[in-house]
């Protein structure tokens, strides 16, 4: 089956859709999902639009799609379009749809079957009902996108923003672009954070599951989580602060609930051994930093005030990313060492130690000791702007975190493990 998820930013995804609705028809079906408003909808309307009149745009959220005949005239109407040529019909947050994917692989099979020249490209918020229904229904006829948590260099070439002030302005207010233009007005701006992407990612995309027996419950562990950024926490901790108190397993499964809606994940520790692996407990990131100030009653830390609470999310800011871009992040601890985190994927093989204040030598053992065991592994110190010259003196490469931000960690020379 193929289902090998990619993630991306919008650029990088408006080009691989391009790239794709070029070969020929009829291809796969392109599932685009992701987290709430990072720019779904504004990619099938600017696709929909540059394509042409064999194009055909409509939303499963729409009033209309209520209405009696709406799919059927949605596919009678797309094919219509592609009569002299290859057309394309996008279907914006299709899992609004009533049983959307069975409904999808019927009409896709009679593409098929007909040779009509028409792409299906179809978007949803909920990677848990649009993965679910496409791994039941369409095997072997989609290939999924997601479309991930803006970058600081997207932030950066989208609002002619400075690279140091998007980087900075990510960790203290996150990256989702429709937010952007209230960012000088802090009231309006956590206001539509809560309103247009939190509550509906909560009420909407997890509840709306029918798998949710306990919403409260739910609704603490996100709060929990989003007070506790890049900390590492066990189930136990978390259930002895939770009012409602739940199962272990419930409390598993919720986080990884929260995941699904892009929102927050779990790392787990990197172990040799599975049973220690699976005990061990998650470190919890949120997924965007806009999360954290909408909800933190302080509101965005400033580094010269609060340093120690900046530079806990500067390291979520940091790991969050790389999760978001597809690497696959973890933590090490074995206690008195740690490493904060542990990156595999296209950046290469990275052990990570973050620092945003003045550091010494000795606060550098873990990520070595780290290395020394796992030599496939890096080490990479990110930290303060200026600050690097300590990490190098000791031969580790170093990086502030704003550079990390807008371009991941340094490119292994060639012939270097």
């Amino acid at each position: 089956m193929i289902d090998k998820e990619f993630k991306l930013d919008y650029f990088e995804c408006r080009q691989v859709l391009l790239q794709r609705l070029q070969e020929p028809v009829p291809g796969r079906i392109q599932i685009l999902t992701g987290p709430r408003q990072v720019g779904k909808t504004t990619l099938a309307l600017d696709l929909a639009t540059q394509l042409g009149e064999a194009t055909s745009y409509v939303a499963g959220d729409d009033p209309q799609a209520n209405l009696p005949g709406f799919w059927e005239r949605a596919w009678s109407e797309a094919e219509a379009a592609c009569r002299h040529g290859t057309g394309v019909l996008f279907i914006d947050e299709i899992q609004h749809v009533s049983d959307w994917s069975a409904r999808l692989k019927g009409q896709y099979d009679r593409l098929r079957r007909r040779n009509i020249p028409l792409h299906v490209v179809v978007t949803g918020s909920s990677a848990l009902r649009l993965g679910s229904g496409a791994r039941e229904s369409l095997a072997g006829r989609f290939e999924r996108l997601t479309l991930s948590h803006w970058s600081a260099s997207a932030l950066q070439h989208s609002f002619q923003l400075s690279p140091e002030r998007a980087a900075f302005l990510s960790v203290q207010l996150g990256s989702y672009p429709g937010a952007f233009p209230l960012v000088n007005d802090p009231g309006r701006w956590s206001a539509y954070i809560r309103d247009a992407i939190i509550e509906p990612a909560m009420g909407r995309d997890v509840l709306a599951l029918g798998m949710i027996r306990r919403p409260g419950l739910l609704r603490q562990i996100f709060a929990l989580a989003a007070s506790m950024p890049a900390q590492i926490v066990s189930l136990q901790k978390l259930q002895g602060q939770l009012q409602d108190r739940g199962a272990l397993e419930t409390i598993a499964h919720y986080l990884a609930l929260l995941e699904e809606a892009y929102l927050v994940v779990g790392l787990e520790k990197l172990s040799r051994q599975e049973h220690r692996r699976r005990a061990a407990p998650p470190k919890l990131l949120i997924l965007n930093n806009a999360i954290l100030s909408a909800l933190h009653p302080l509101g965005p830390p400033e580094p010269n005030r609060d340093p120690a609470r900046f530079g806990r999310w500067v390291e979520n800011a940091c790991l969050a990313w790389a999760w978001n871009t597809g690497q696959r992040v973890r933590y090490w601890r074995e206690e008195p060492l740690e490493v904060d985190g542990i990156i595999d994927g296209s950046w290469g093989a990275w052990a990570i130690e973050i620092k945003t204040s003045p550091f010494e030598s000795a606060e550098l053992r873990g990520v070595l000791e780290f290395c020394r065991r796992y030599p496939g592994y890096r080490p990479l110190v990110i930290t303060a702007v200026g600050a690097e010259e300590l990490a190098t003196r000791l031969g580790v490469t170093a990086v502030s975190w704003t550079d990390f931000l807008l371009s991941g960690p340094p490119r292994a020379e060639p012939g270097s493990s």
